[in-house]
Order: structure tokens, then sequence, then C-alpha cells
């Protein structure tokens, strides 16, 4: 009766005012007469004006701008994922997108396409966009600084890091003296634009360093340290240098630019002395809170766009204020982490991007035409590499550092990285550099970058040294599993699962949990404490188990890679992973989606020609899974994990004569964990296979208590509720999902193996 009221009222309301709003348009057909109102008489002329209206529309800045960054983040991560699958950091991909983007490629190719897509009059909106996001990344990297790692060991790293940027600087200088009659823009004075060469020379890229020091595990040795610091030393000592200098080439000479650094000294004490103590009681006051409130978070970010607008006014730059604001957070770790989080996704993924294609619409390689002006870049490169390479290694050797560590450390302050595009794009906007100079600066940038990954990997050929990821006495056990998790449930399942199939015999075993972390999504300041933080619920339940296990962590930019690596230099003998289910699964949208990504994605159109793609079709794993299971060469077993608390019951569906290798397993959870095993003989395997039929014979005349055979006849849904876990082969585990046998969607927990 209810419904049918709220259907007669719906139906009246509805259905009356639009009579009455019908009514009204009729009768407002009168108030046109004498306006000359035009109106359209013919379908044709509808749908000309709608293609006119179209039109229109797509030339919106909006929707200009809308355009932009879509194509930017899809060819951004395009190129960010293709660089870290050759093993370089995520930004040089990014970087080399904005190349592609600009008028070097897209631009030179298609310049239809590149001026309708980037148009002259649209360049404002996205470069004061790009802007924003270089703030906010700004300020994530002033808070990714740990300042007490300054105080405790600023020793040996202040003298390494200011001897790498004084070194280069001066060959920075030295080198504009040749080059600034023929480079230099027009009313460029000598003052800034040696300025400009000599800081873009002596900069270093802190994020790309510390991810790259992750990625090698060496963030937890003294070499580590000490790198980690000089970095950190020399990130505030350029940004406070690119500061001055900014000041010097808006006043002309450094006497003028005395009332602009004594401005910014004075911004620095207010906000060391006056800010950062008030931020710290707010720290203080919320620290212990999940979330912040909105009022709080908008104290931060307006104390931000403040300190940005106030370094802007004054003349150095609103980046400054941006790295200065990071800089002075409060110390503490997890409130950090809440801004980071608040802050890093959009302005990574978002709006840096749109920074990277803006620097490539700059970069002209075009410019670079004739040989004379390769050599010129060649020299540029070199004068970078002989200054910062050189410099830092010399430094290091000289207060005590082996010659291997002092390579190292050379090697890694020679990456620029995103760092050095802000320096060249400032000196761009200043009229400082001109479009053939800044091209040659952004090669340079490009090439000390790319380098760092094989320097460090000649140095540790020569010196007969590699990064030791895996322990002795993991090695020497004569059955090892290694559990390879995310997520910190599905660890704990995964622990479970290995320590039933080792249980009673620990003295012979070894169990290895391993967690990888992208790198681009880690911080040098938070790195141990986030270590801690995701091993410790694996190691309690670790305590409840009586397992004793060993940990692995890393950051890397390959984690399917590095699992199937790391599985293979241990030697392990059994892979645990968790089942990822693919986003592509389950719609329309998302199968449209999942081609797409196979068309782009070259290691799925290798599986596709091989023929691996097969084996996962109708089977929903993730593009990691997929690569884990086709690259792995040890045994692996990938649970879909349903809660999974204990393997007291388990059954085994035995499709063909491969599934033979099930029963060495099965009899592992009977020794160690008392198991009960219940074989489902699938379409009268046994009787047809001889070896088939006496391997399970053996295994219940060995265990009559835990071993049993049924028909796949007798299964019910009783059967499948007492369940705890169903072990079955990878091909197995086709057969079933493409058979869509109905008994699919209620069996437990299921543990796939790949022999």
């Amino acid at each position: 009766m209810k419904n049918l009221k709220n259907a007669i009222f719906y139906i009246g309301v509805t259905g009356g005012f639009t009579a009455l709003m019908y009514w009204i348009v009729s009768k407002g057909k009168a108030l046109e007469i004498g306006r000359n109102v035009i109106s359209p008489t013919s379908k044709d002329t509808l749908f000309n004006q709608f293609l006119v209206s179209l039109y229109h529309n797509l030339q919106h800045p909006l929707a200009i701008l809308l355009l932009q960054i879509i194509t930017i983040i899809i060819v951004a991560r395009f190129f960010g994922w293709v660089f870290r699958k050759i093993g370089q950091p995520t930004v040089i991909g990014e970087i080399v997108a904005g190349i592609f983007l600009g008028p070097s490629l897209v631009g030179l190719y298609f310049p239809e396409y590149s001026a309708l897509l980037f148009p002259v009059e649209s360049l404002g909106n996205l470069q004061f966009l790009s802007q924003i996001g270089l703030i906010l990344f700004m300020y994530v990297i002033g808070m990714e600084l740990d300042l007490k790692v300054l105080k405790n060991k600023a020793n040996e790293a202040v003298v390494i890091s200011h001897a790498s940027i004084v070194i280069p600087f001066a060959l920075g200088i030295g080198l504009s003296y040749f080059v600034y009659h023929k480079f230099a823009p027009e009313g460029v004075e000598f003052l800034s634009f040696s300025l400009f060469m000599g800081i873009a020379m002596s900069i270093t890229a802190f994020p790309v360093l510390a991810r790259i020091v992750q990625e090698r595990g060496i963030h937890k040795t003294k070499l580590g340290t000490i790198v980690i610091t000089c970095a950190a030393a020399d990130d505030i000592t350029a940004w406070c240098l690119l500061a001055a200098v900014i000041a010097i080439v808006k006043a002309g000479t450094f006497a003028s630019a005395l009332y602009i650094i004594l401005l910014a000294a004075l911004y620095v004490v207010v906000m060391l002395f006056l800010v950062k103590p008030f931020l710290k009681k707010i720290g203080d006051l919320y620290s212990n809170r999940d979330s912040l409130s909105k009022p709080v978070v908008a104290i931060f970010l307006l104390t931000l766009i403040i300190s940005s607008y106030l370094t802007e006014i004054i003349g150095i730059h609103a980046l400054f204020g941006a790295f200065m604001t990071g800089a002075i957070m409060p110390d503490n770790t997890k409130f950090r982490n809440i801004f980071i989080e608040k802050v890093e996704d959009v302005s990574v993924i978002l709006l840096l991007p749109l920074f990277f294609v803006f620097t490539g619409l700059r970069t002209e390689i075009g410019l670079i035409n004739d040989s004379y002006l390769w050599q010129v870049t060649g020299l540029i490169v070199l004068v970078a590499v002989v200054g910062k390479f050189f410099g830092s290694a010399l430094a290091a050797r000289f207060v005590g550092q082996n010659w291997r560590d002092s390579l190292t450390i050379g090697a890694l302050m020679n990456t620029r990285g995103l760092m050095e595009l802000v320096v060249l794009n400032i000196g761009y906007e200043l009229g400082v550099l001109s479009p053939q100079i800044f091209t040659m600066m952004v090669i340079m940038a490009l090439v000390t970058t790319v380098m760092t990954g094989p320097a460090l990997d000649l140095i540790n050929i020569i010196f007969k040294s590699k990064d030791v990821l895996i322990p002795k006495d993991i090695l020497n056990s004569k059955f090892k599993i290694l559990i390879s998790f995310g997520n910190q449930e599905k660890g704990k399942s995964l622990l479970r699962l290995a320590n039933s199939f080792v249980k009673n015999q620990k003295e012979n075993t070894n169990v290895t949990a391993l967690h990888l972390s992208l790198s681009d999504e880690m911080h040098a300041y938070n790195l141990e404490e986030y270590e801690k933080e995701i091993f410790e619920p694996i190691i309690e339940e670790s305590k409840y188990l009586q397992q004793e296990i060993d940990t692995i962590f890393k950051a890397t930019v390959d984690i399917e890679n590095d699992i199937v690596d790391i599985a293979s230099r241990g030697d392990y003998d059994l892979v645990l992973v968790g089942f990822g289910k693919s986003i592509f699964e389950g719609s329309l949208l998302g199968k449209v989606l999942g081609f797409t990504t196979r068309i782009i994605n070259p290691d799925r159109l290798l599986d596709k020609f091989t023929g691996k793609e097969g084996l996962f079709q109708n089977s929903p794993f993730d593009d990691r899974t997929r690569q884990i299971i086709t690259r792995s060469k040890n045994p692996l077993g990938i649970l879909i994990d349903k809660d999974l608390n204990q393997v007291n019951d388990v059954f085994v569906p035995i499709y063909n004569s491969d599934d033979i290798f099930l029963i060495e397993y099965a009899q592992k959870l009977i020794h160690n964990n008392n198991s009960k095993i219940t074989l489902i003989d699938v379409n009268n395997q046994l009787k047809s296979n001889f070896v088939l039929e006496k391997s399970m014979d053996g295994l219940i005349e060995n265990y009559p208590e835990n071993a049993f055979v049924i028909s796949e006849k007798e299964m019910n849904a009783g059967f499948l509720i007492n369940q705890d876990l169903m072990m079955i082969s990878l091909e197995s585990w086709k057969n079933l999902v493409d058979t869509q046998t109905i008994w699919l969607s209620n069996v437990p927990s299921t543990l796939i193996i790949k022999s």
C-alpha cells in the first residue's frame, strides 16, 4: 500500500510539474516576436549546429587542458614503466615522455596533432598547473629530509657534500667562460649566465639518489647512511645557493642583491624560530591521531602557500618556500606520513608529469643539429661528470673512505634527475639560458642520471663485490620456503601454510618472509620504521606458531622480477605468493582495458607469442602474478586466501599423471601437520595410470588414517564446507576454471602449485 501511495505521488508531482514547464515554454514562444530569433528549421541545420557546438566545446581552454592531462599521464606512466623495466628510475621515463610529446618527436613528425594538443595559447595554463605540482613536490622533498641525520653524521658528509658542490660549481663557471659568447642569450650578463651554469652542474637529485640506495639494498650500511646524509646536505646547500643565484640574477649585481638576500635570511630565521615551533606544537597535539581534521590540514597547507608566496615575492622563487616548509615540518614520522600521503599522489601522479612535458616542449633536440653542437653537449656532460662524480669521490677518499665506497658515493652524487630540470627551467624562465643551451643541459641531466646504475654495477664488478640479500644459513638449509607478501593478513596466511609444510622438521628447514616495496613509494627518512612495521604482525604470528623465520626487505623498481631473482639465488624449494586478482576481469570495460593493456604491455605480448598467455585464459590472475608464474624456475605456490587459519583438512583434485608431484606435498602436510588428505579422482585417472595409482596406494598404505581417495561424484556441499584447503596443480586449475565446475564457487582457500 505504501509503495502504491509513493508511486501515485511520484507520478503526480513529476507529471504535473513537467506539464507546467511545457505550458510556460509554449507561452514563452510569444515573447520572441520582434527579437529576430533565428531558429533552425531543418534536420541538417540542427546537426550542423551540433557539430559547431561540439567543435566549440573541444576548443574550450578547460577541455584542452583536461585532454592534455589525460594524454600526459598515460604517456608518462607508460614511459616510466618501460624505463623501470630496464632498471632505470621512473623519473627518467617521465622526462623522456616529456621530450617525446614535445617538438623533438611528436612536434617534429606530427606537427598538426602537436598544434591541436598543445596550442600556444594553452601553454600558460599548463605551466601554472605544473608549477603547483612542483610546489607540492618540493614540499614532499623537504619532508623526506631527516635533519636529525645531518646533526648526528654531519662531519664526513658535509665535507664530501660541499666538495661535491664547489668543485662542479667552479668547473661550470669555467665552462661558461668558453660557451658564453656563442650560447648565452642576447643581453644576459656573464655573471648571471655563469652562476646558473655553476649551480646546474652542482645539483644532486636527492629523491632519485635515495631510491637507488634503497633499491641496491645499501640503505642499512654505513655507506648508505653517509651517501644519504651527503645528498641531504647537498640538497639544502644547493637550494640556498640557488636562492642566492636567483636573487643576484634578478638584481643584476651581487651588491644590489644584498637586499634580497637579507630579506631571504630574515625569512629563514622566521621559519626556523617562529613557524617551526608553532607547527611542532600542533604536531605534538595531533601526533597520536590516525587522521587529521580539516582545520589542521588547512593550517599546514596555508603555511605552505604563504611560505611559497613570500619567497616568490622576495625574489628567490616559490619552490624554495615549499622546500623550506617541508623541511620544518614536525619530526614525528607518523605525522609526516599522513601529509605525504595526502600530497604525494596528487603531485607525483597528476601534476608532476605536466612539468616534465612542459620541459619537453621547451627541449628541441633538433636545435643540436651539427657535430660541433654535439661536441659542446659532450663537453658539458664531461665537465658535469668530472666535477660531480670525481669531485665527490676524491673528497670521500680524502676523509678516509676506501676506493670502492668513494667511487660509489661519486656515482650516486652524480645523479641529477628532476632537481636539475627544476634549476634549468628557472634559468630558462629568467631568460638566462637560451633554448640551445637549455636542450644541451637537459641531455646532460638525462645522461648523468641514466649512467648511475651502470656505473654502480661496473664498480661492483671491478671490486668483485655484490649486494648480499640472502644470509648463508638460509642457503645451507635442506628444505627452504620463501613467502612473498604485500598485504600483512595474506602474509600471516602464507606463514601458517608454510609452517604446515615444515612444522616437525625445523632443524633441517628454513622459512623466509620477503616483502618488496616499490622504491618510488618509499621515503628515506622512515625506511627502517616502515620495515619494522610491515614485519611486526608476521613476526608475532611466527612466535605464536613457534616457527623461526628470516626476513628480507627490499625497495625495488620491479617486484615480480626481484621475487623470481631472490627465489633463484636462494635456491628455494617452494615459493609461496598471494593471489592477486586482475582488475580487468568481470566487466565489459575491464575486458576492453585488459585488451589495451595486452597491446601496450610487452610482457603480455611476449606471453602471447610464446603461447604462455593461454595458460591464463579464463584465470583472473593479475599481471604481477602472471609474470611471477611465467618467469619462476622454482616450485611456486599461489594461495587464494579465504581466511586460512588451519590446514587440517585438505583435498587434492587429480586430473592427470602430471599431478603426481602433488602427492609429495600431501605427504609433507601429513608428516608435519597431521593433515587429513582427500584425493579426488577426477575422470577415473587412477585406473588409467599405473604410476599414479601406485603413488596414491603408497600414500594411503603409509598413512591409512590420513589419506583417502574419493571420486568427484562423491563430493557435495557438506564435503567442501569441512575442508580448509584445496591443493591443485596450475594446469589442473586451468582445467577446473575452463570447465566451470559447479563446486568451484564453494571451494575453501586454494593453493595452486606450479611444479
